[in-house]
């Protein structure tokens, strides 16, 4: 559901986007990678992500050599967590950023889904898309609560941490992975 969001959001601001998801296992809960590409020109490539500007993990257990390979030192590492980026300084000197998206939906009483605090952090660590186009798309696809969710994603804004910066006060206003 984040990585369409974030897909339709860059869309609307006039971008060529390219989005596709892969699903682990049969079950329900398995792990999920979404794929996005956005660009100011058409998209032509065809193959997987292989060197991504951003990877957004919601669970900070799904963080492994695999989904790390391909990264370098200018890649954003957005992790759903109550630790401070500075805690993950042992998996290499990356740019890592994050938020705990769970605190941030259950204050604004969306309970455990944490896609909007989520997508609101991304913005701001990668300073796009525009966070007052990707606020208008989630109020529009919110099955319910949508105001609630849009809180959300100022929210998650406002408060991702990221590593080396100190955090903002005022919510204002390319390609990722998300896991």
């Amino acid at each position: 559901m984040a990585g369409e969001v974030l897909a339709t959001t860059y869309f609307r601001e006039g971008k060529f986007v390219q989005a596709y998801s892969t699903y682990g296992g049969a079950r329900r809960g398995t792990p999920v990678a979404t794929f996005i590409r956005v660009d100011a020109d058409p998209i032509r490539e065809r193959c997987d992500i292989e060197e991504p500007d951003a990877i957004v993990c919601f669970d900070p257990s799904l963080l492994s050599p695999a989904l790390m390979s391909g990264i370098g030192p200018e890649t954003v590492i957005l992790i759903n967590s109550t630790r401070p980026p500075e805690a993950f300084a042992d998996m290499g000197d990356f740019r890592f950023a994050t938020l705990d998206a769970l605190a941030v939906a259950q204050q604004n009483g969306v309970g455990r889904f944490v896609n909007s605090a989520i997508l609101g952090a991304f913005a701001r660590v990668m300073g796009s898309p525009d966070l007052e186009v990707l606020a208008e798309v989630v109020r529009e696809v919110s099955p319910a609560k949508s105001e609630e969710n849009v809180l959300c994603v100022l929210d998650g804004f406002r408060l991702v941490r990221i590593k080396g910066e100190d955090a903002i006060e005022g919510a204002g206003v390319t390609a990722g992975a998300a896991v």
